[in-house]
């Protein structure tokens, strides 16, 4: 089998949209905006009231970046120093980015404050770059390669601050920030394995068709088409059509748009005007080498990701971190089965791939059927799917009988060694203490997000965000949530009651005594506080411990 080492570009658009299409696509991006609040969540309480940093967060969804910073395997680079104006030849890759800016930046107070704001927070800055550094060099590549505006590779860091975990509360996900519709529109597949929204390779060959679409239909307007892609392309339409009515100008500055939309493009200008005259401003943004640092190889079938990472001599949260669109233990078994390595260790992977046979890329159990199992039932023990036991087994349906042998393909490692996967990321937010109690609350049919903030006493957004979710999602009967509370009321009482403990490790100490003493899981315990399970505890270490107080 071939093994691919390019990014491996997903399929444009096909066809033009319908304005009905349209309508109800920009409906969607429309009730998004309802939830709209602020943005630089990183904006100190010391100015919280003060009219810069207002201006800064007005009008812009929050982003939840779900997971701690992330080491990777690729990082920026203490210093470099860039005097040459040809492209090729610069060391970083933020000069190469400076000498190819062309949008001209108006002297606009709405630029202006932005401005301020970025240059007012270096560290912020510090910490796009440090996310941007494994991915930004395809961007620009692609960007070159499609002669594309290189404002373009700004984008993300008004988006997710580069953060392809981010999630926001209007159901948009990754790096680029697609909501499910507008990703499926534009190829990106989205299942219990695989999300490509948050593939960075898949996302940025879809958010560059997308633009591109957007620039053609408002007739080479770069910044009505910035604006479409961030509120909906019918809503910049109807603002144009509605200036022209009224014989307004219709320069996006002219355009009555949504607030979110007229801080959003001011943004990336500002970001541009940074770059472009960092000597001027005195702003250094950390270095980011200006070569190519990763190397894409598709491995042809289904990979559990523990193995692929000790193939690559990587450790399995390196692994994920540079492939943020595995959901799951394993890649999907319809695909893709692309990974994105550092470029040093593409060789030695490949090399290591080949010499093993594909039927040990999984695990797998034989499984006997008992009185009561249902697919779905070993689904979520097995944590896999329906559709991989109904086709390994070659099931035609759902039914399985008493007696029967199933094959699964499981995961190699326990579940919370796959650290990214979108279960422990889950896990880890709802552990995440909000308050003095945790409730957990069993979803049942019928109940929302909105009802259960009203029954709960909390707000539906922080009810959402605790749960890594967003407002609006539908809730699927028998799912979990947590609800932190600083008080419990009557009510409450027949709910688990959680509170998180700081317990010392004394001499004889085990997580296996200490899980016991508090009933919890030992997986649990050794998740919460990032341990090895099989190492030992050290006398006067301290844990954390979240306990249900009605059961100790």
């Amino acid at each position: 089998m071939k093994k691919l080492l390019f990014i491996i570009p997903l399929l444009g658009l096909g066809g033009c949209m319908t304005t009905e299409e349209i309508s109800q696509v920009d409906e969607q991006q429309n009730n998004e905006l309802e939830i709209a609040a602020q943005v630089m969540q990183a904006c100190e309480e010391a100015e919280h009231n003060s009219e810069t940093c207002q201006v800064a967060q007005e009008g812009t969804i929050p982003v939840t970046h779900p997971v701690e910073e992330i080491n990777h395997p690729i990082e920026t680079v203490p210093e470099l120093i860039d005097h040459p104006k040809d492209v090729q030849q610069v060391t970083n890759l933020w000069s190469r980015i400076a000498t190819q800016l062309t949008f001209e930046v108006p002297d606009d107070r709405r630029v202006e404050v932005q401005q301020n704001w970025y240059l007012k927070h270096p560290k912020y800055m510090d910490r796009v770059s440090k996310r941007a550094a494994p991915f930004l060099f395809l961007i620009v590549e692609e960007l070159e390669k499609r002669n594309l505006p290189m404002e373009l590779a700004l984008l993300p860091i008004v988006e997710s601050a580069f953060d392809p975990f981010a999630y926001s509360h209007g159901r948009a996900a990754g790096m680029w920030q697609f909501v499910p519709e507008t990703g499926k529109r534009f190829g990106l597949r989205q299942s219990w394995w695989y999300d490509g929204r948050r593939d960075v390779l898949a996302s940025t060959q879809a958010a560059l068709d997308y633009l591109v679409y957007l620039n053609n239909m408002f007739d080479g307007d770069w910044l009505h088409a910035l604006a479409a892609y961030n509120s909906g392309e019918g809503r910049v339409a109807r603002a144009i059509k509605s200036n022209k009515r009224k014989g307004k100008n219709i320069d996006f500055w002219s355009l009555d748009l949504p607030r979110e939309t007229r801080a959003y493009v001011p943004k990336l200008l500002a970001l541009a005007n940074i770059l472009k005259n960092a000597d001027e401003w005195n702003a250094k943004w950390l270095p980011i080498e200006n070569r190519q640092v990763t190397g894409v190889v598709d491995v042809g079938s289904q990979i559990d990701l523990a193995l692929a990472a000790d193939l690559a001599g990587l450790s399995v949260k390196e692994l994920h971190a540079l492939n943020p669109g595995y959901n799951r233990w394993a890649t999907d078994p319809k695909g893709p089965h692309t990974l994105l390595l550092p470029l040093e260790k593409v060789d030695s992977f490949m090399i290591a791939l080949n010499e093993l046979d594909e039927s040990k890329r999984l695990n797998w159990v034989r499984h006997q059927v008992k009185s009561g199992d249902s697919l779905l039932k070993l689904a979520k023990k097995y944590h896999t799917s329906t559709d991989v036991i109904q086709q390994v087994n070659e099931l035609k349906g759902n039914m399985i009988r008493s007696g029967d042998h199933l094959l699964i393909p499981v995961a190699l490692k326990s579940q919370d060694y796959y650290s990214l996967s979108a279960e422990q990321r889950l896990a880890d937010t709802q552990a995440k203490p909000r308050a003095s109690y945790q409730l957990t609350h069993q979803v049942k049919s019928g109940d929302t997000l909105w009802e259960l903030s009203r029954k709960y006493h909390v707000n539906v957004r922080n009810l959402a965000k605790w749960n890594g979710m967003a407002p609006t999602d539908p809730l699927m009967p028998g799912k979990k949530l947590v609800i932190w509370v600083n008080k419990v009321s009557s009510t409450q009482s027949d709910n688990a009651i959680m509170r998180t403990l700081t317990y010392t490790v004394r001499n004889g100490d085990s997580l296996a005594r200490i899980a016991s003493k508090f009933k919890v899981g030992v997986d649990d315990l050794a998740r919460w506080n990032q341990l090895n399970a099989k190492k030992y505890l050290q006398p006067g270490q301290k844990l954390k411990v979240h306990v249900d107080v009605t059961r100790i």
